[in-house]
């Protein structure tokens, strides 16, 4: 039973971390990564190392998608000056 739970995580790490790669659009990015830090959390716990999938649940899942988003956000609202540069 547990072999199989172990199985399902690291599945679960792989399909988001190749759709994570995969994606062109950073703001998608950014939210697979999300779900890739909560796949890792969850393959961290299982793997009983509890202390750090809450470490990853809280930087992976949460801290960094949120800058990259708030980064992306803000290089987009850039505004252009009259000669096209920014």
């Amino acid at each position: 039973m547990a072999d199989a739970v172990i199985v399902v995580a690291l599945l679960l790490v792989a399909a988001s971390a190749t759709a994570a790669v995969a994606n062109r659009d950073p703001v998608r990015q950014a939210l697979v990564l999300a779900v890739l830090g909560v796949a890792l959390a969850v393959l961290f716990t299982v793997l009983q190392a509890p202390d750090v999938g809450l470490s990853q649940l809280a930087v992976g899942a949460a801290l960094t998608p949120l800058l990259i988003m708030l980064s992306v956000r803000k290089v987009r609202r850039r505004p252009r000056t009259k000669d096209g540069k920014r």
